[in-house]
């Protein structure tokens, strides 16, 4: 296992060693150490490689991974996983403003809550969140899964386009153009191997979700709603 000190070498330097791994390496295990709320760790990592980062981080950790597989072992701040491609993130604590905004692939796991705009824009991520999740959630959301086994704020999916949406709890509100959808068997069987995925098949059983989705009402100018513009 390679382990940094990110107090002692730097961000910079963290994240230089991990960009130079381009895609293949034999350097499959890392530690990240000291992290103390540090903005943008391993952002842009481009291989399989297994990344532990011991602690709490700020603004931007795991941005735009692809095939690498990121733990954070505390909570993470705005952003994290944001523009993500491929591979797996995993926060063992609570995730702040955005997480997964914009992610076009790989799997987010919150095991605690997420704040405002989880999922805002995805574009092919899977999000799973063993919490609640804050308002404006899955903003725009266009493709990809979005799992709550708690919560959901206000104007949930408000705006999205073909995302799927479960969720365990209650909904304080739905957004424009979302609305409740049949639970047929197969999404039954798609949230299923969500919720294994997601390290969370022991606390939760698909039967107990909602699903949520577009109403497809907003995809092309109506007339009788010029009033409304």
């Amino acid at each position: 296992m390679q382990t940094f000190d990110l107090e002692k070498e730097g961000l910079r330097a963290l994240n230089s060693s991990l960009h130079e791994l381009k895609g293949q390496t034999n350097m499959t295990s890392w530690e990240v150490i000291n992290p103390k709320g540090a903005h943008a760790i391993a952002a842009g990592v481009d291989a399989p490689v297994d990344i532990t980062v011991r602690g709490s981080t700020g603004y931007y950790c795991a941005g735009m991974n692809k095939q690498a597989t990121i733990r954070i072992k505390g909570s993470a701040g705005p952003g994290v996983a944001e523009n993500m491609m491929s591979g797996t993130v995993i926060i063992d604590g609570n995730a702040s403003q955005y997480a997964g905004a914009t992610g076009r692939g790989g799997l987010l796991v919150v095991k605690g809550n997420a704040s405002s705009r989880c999922g805002v824009s995805m574009k092919g991520i899977d999000i799973v969140v063993h919490g609640s999740i804050g308002h404006m959630s899955a903003f725009m959301a266009q493709s990809g899964n979005l799992v709550v086994l708690g919560d959901a704020g206000e104007a949930l999916g408000d705006s999205l386009y073909e995302a799927r949406l479960f969720v365990r709890g209650s909904v304080k509100s739905l957004g424009a153009d979302c609305i409740e959808k049949e639970m047929r068997p197969e999404h039954l069987a798609l949230l299923a191997d969500l919720l294994k995925r997601g390290e969370a098949d022991g606390k939760a059983k698909p039967e107990e979700f909602k699903r949520y989705g577009s109403a497809r009402k907003l995809y092309n100018f109506n007339i009788d709603n010029a009033s409304a513009y």
